[in-house]
């Protein structure tokens, strides 16, 4: 994965509450084999009229939200199935971080396992985002090292992460990679303990 330590983006904001996995990546798009390919699928159902136009009253498709790497949602976001391709379709169409009252919890670990930050913020600093994710120059910074989240405008927030997975981001470890990185200690192990 690719690390996570400080990262400066634009924010979307999503103003909707329970935002289950299903409209995150609709069932049909599920087919595929690889973790990547799905972004073009994201919010699918929202994003797109019957005709598979464009529907350009939905949020992500407004040009102030075009090129954002910081999602805005409201509570309760991915609830419903524990499809682990929902986070693989935010992390295709972009998004690095995203932050909201409440989150589902398996949706919340499938996000860290898979190299995006959910961030958890009293629903008054979410609405600021909100509010000001309107302007197509708005921005933040997320410090991962000192868990804060500031803007040019002054705001600044801080946040809490479980302390192991602050060090997978940090370090751009999913689980297997953070096996690996003790090989030297398993082969220096297994030399010892194997006999053939």
């Amino acid at each position: 994965m690719n690390a996570f330590t400080i990262h400066t983006g634009k924010v979307a904001g999503l103003d909707r509450a329970n935002v289950d996995t299903d409209q995150i990546i609709p069932k049909q798009f599920l087919k595929r084999i690889e973790r990547t390919g799905f972004g073009q699928f994201l919010f699918f159902d929202w994003r797109y009229n019957e005709d598979e136009k464009l529907n350009e009253t939905f949020e992500l498709n407004q040009p102030q939200n075009q090129g954002a790497t910081i999602l805005v949602a409201d509570e309760n976001f991915g609830c419903g199935s524990s499809r682990e391709h929902a986070p693989w379709a935010l992390l295709d169409y972009g998004f690095r971080a995203i932050i909201a009252p409440s989150f589902a919890d398996i949706f919340k670990q499938n996000c860290l396992k898979n190299g995006i930050l959910p961030i958890v913020l009293p629903k008054e600093d979410v609405s600021y985002l909100m509010k000001e994710s309107q302007s197509a120059s708005y921005a933040c910074t997320i410090d991962l090292h000192q868990q804060k989240i500031t803007d040019e405008a002054g705001f600044e927030r801080t946040f809490d992460i479980n302390g192991h997975w602050k060090y997978m981001l940090v370090n751009g470890y999913d689980e297997i990679g953070y096996t690996l990185s003790f090989e030297d200690d398993i082969s220096a192990y297994e030399a010892k303990t194997v006999r053939y």
